[in-house]
């Protein structure tokens, strides 16, 4: 339900300040381990969004309640990478998807970030929304502890898409974990058709970013 009180947050300025700034590199420090993260102009996926910095934050957070150790996380529309970084980072099995266009940079984020780690080596693939989903991640096979999603509700085109996806992956037993800032009635409509399938609660809210966090999990009727 959406009547349990969220959490009021702050989204943390946890990059490292403009002297080691470079034109298109972020740092940011999570879970004690700073991160690099290479954005490029060109392409949606390709800039660290608000509601991937509350997610990053919130699981280093609250890791006793999301213990991500060895679960297997699948993240859609991974963007930069910093959300499954950080997921690697808390010890998880992850693969990070997004559309071809973004999988360039976000292999190269994801693989400089932890080489030389002892971290379980993310996947990184190819998942266009509502596309091809039991070919390439066959329910038989593929199940997931967690689904994050992260500033994935931007564009009217593609929410059945993205709602047809997140209830493709999430089988009872995954959590869905969706950040993202609330600015226009598309955002609120998405919450809404959300609501009407999943177990919905609030987690958190960051005002000053507009961010809402949502944990869902599947009906078990």
């Amino acid at each position: 339900s959406l009547t349990d009180s969220p959490v009021t947050l702050k989204i943390q300025q946890n990059w490292v300040p403009k002297v080691s700034h470079y034109f298109d590199k972020e740092h940011y420090t999570y879970v004690g381990h700073q991160i690099i993260i290479q954005e490029s102009i060109e392409h949606f996926g390709a800039v660290v969004w608000p509601g991937a910095l509350a997610l990053s934050q919130y699981l280093e957070s609250n890791q006793e309640q999301f213990n991500l150790k060895d679960k297997k996380v699948l993240e859609i529309g991974a963007g930069t990478g910093l959300v499954s970084i950080v997921a690697c980072i808390l010890g998880a099995y992850v693969t990070a998807t997004d559309l071809p266009e973004v999988l360039e940079n976000l292999s190269y984020n994801i693989s400089r970030n932890i080489q030389n780690t002892d971290m379980h080596k993310p996947e990184v693939r190819k998942l266009v929304w509502g596309e091809s989903l039991n070919e390439d991640f066959p329910a038989s096979t593929y199940h997931y502890d967690f689904l994050l999603a992260t500033d994935v509700v931007y564009h009217q085109a593609a929410l059945e898409p993205l709602l047809a996806t997140m209830v493709y992956f999430c089988k009872p037993g995954t959590v869905l974990l969706w950040a993202n800032k609330f600015r226009f009635s598309t955002d609120y409509e998405f919450l809404e058709k959300l609501c009407k399938i999943f177990n919905t609660t609030i987690l958190a809210e960051f005002p000053e970013s507009n961010v809402k966090l949502l944990k869902a999990t599947v009906r078990e009727n």
